[in-house]
Order: structure tokens, then sequence, then C-alpha cells
């Protein structure tokens, strides 16, 4: 069962909002409210999708829209919120599976592996601490297949300077429960990271992790 705090991270995402989430999200808040420039996020997209790709949380679909998505990409979509899933496949001109999912409950084994998936602005809105956002990074790394990558961002809570947008919608969100991140440090993530993957790699720009993990860990 899905609790509510996971929901309220998923609800915010109206047919209103997201059109306006390239603007607000993607643009401002980026620049002026996290430091870490889009720019980040189309390079990272272009250097690690793979053929058969998992998009998890997919907000508007800005990303998967503004960069050459491979030819014979098999690309499958996965979020709570149903909007966000109608409104990123409607900017994509490719076949794609959409699949309404929880990403703290493991996915259906008898879906195929994927070669990459990407969790980008996810973990902050997930509730709790490390130990419950592992979950969803374990639930992915089995999604894998054994040579698969995991991209992905997120909003650090912890031992941060913030500037003035970003230390608003820190308080706001977490008030409101679209974000659980105030817990979120960067060594946190990183144990929780290499606790699954062999080979990680976690780069700050400005308030945003930026990371990618390797080789999921056999599971005892």
């Amino acid at each position: 069962m899905t609790s509510l705090s996971t929901r309220a991270g998923a609800a915010p995402y109206t047919k209103l909002v997201l059109r306006l989430y390239d603007l607000w999200v993607i643009r401002l808040s980026n620049s002026f409210g996290w430091r870490c420039n889009r720019a980040h996020f189309v390079d990272l997209y272009r250097r690690h999708i793979g053929h058969r790709h998992l998009e998890v949380g997919p907000g508007s679909g800005w990303a998967l829209a503004n960069i050459d998505l491979p030819a014979d990409i098999d690309l499958t979509l996965l979020d709570l919120n149903a909007n966000s899933l109608e409104h990123t496949a409607s900017r994509l001109d490719v076949a794609l599976t959409l699949i309404e999912h929880d990403v703290l409950v493991p996915l259906d084994e008898s879906i195929e592996k994927f070669d990459s998936v990407s969790i980008n602005y996810v973990l902050h809105c997930l509730p709790g601490d490390w130990s419950t956002k592992a979950v969803a990074l374990t639930n992915l790394a089995e999604t894998l297949t054994p040579e698969g990558v995991l991209f992905g961002s997120t909003v650090i809570g912890v031992d941060q300077r913030f500037t003035a947008l970003g230390k608003a919608l820190m308080f706001a969100y977490n008030q409101t429960g679209v974000f659980g991140n105030r817990q979120d440090d960067l060594p946190g993530l990183r144990r929780s990271l290499f606790e699954i993957f062999e080979q990680i790699e976690v780069t700050m720009v400005g308030n945003v992790a930026i990371f990618v993990a390797r080789r999921p860990r056999t599971r005892p």
C-alpha cells in the first residue's frame, strides 16, 4: 500500500502545474534556487541513456524532450501520478510504455531488464531518511541488466548554503510534504548508493547531487 506521505510528493503534479513546470522548476528553481543549470541534466542523459530505458518520475518530460533520443529506444515511464505520465508521453514522438507505480514498491519481476534507469528529482520527494529512500534505489537496481546504469539527481537538504529562493522553497516544500529532504545528507546518499552498487559517482552542483551508479550488488 502506498503511504500518504509518498502520495503527497506526487500529488502537486496537476495538469496546470505540469504546463508551468519547465519554467518554474527547470529554468527558475534550478538556476536560482538550487544553483544547478538545466544543461547538467541534458549532459547526464546524453552520456548515459541506453537502448532500453526506464524513466522514473519524469515530471514534465523536459529532459527526454530536449535530447536526441536513440532512434531505436525502448522507453518506459514510471510514476505514481498519471498526469505526469500522460504529459510526458504527449511530448515524445516515440512508442513507449506507461507504468503507474510507487517506486517504493518492487516492480513486477516479469518486466524485462533495462539498460539504463534515471531517477531525477524523485529522492528528495520521498518520505523518510536514507534507509527508506534506499528501498527505491534497491528496487530500481533490480530492474537493471548486469551492465546497466542508474543515473539521477536530488536536492541535498543537510549542510547546504541555499540562496534566498532555495531557502524559501525548502521550507515551503517540506512543510507541505512535496519534499522530504530535511534529513538528506551527501554522505548518506553516497553510503546508500555504495551499499547497492559496486561503482558509484556523485558530484555536487550547487545544492544538487548528480549521481551515476553501475554494477548492482547481488542480494543475499
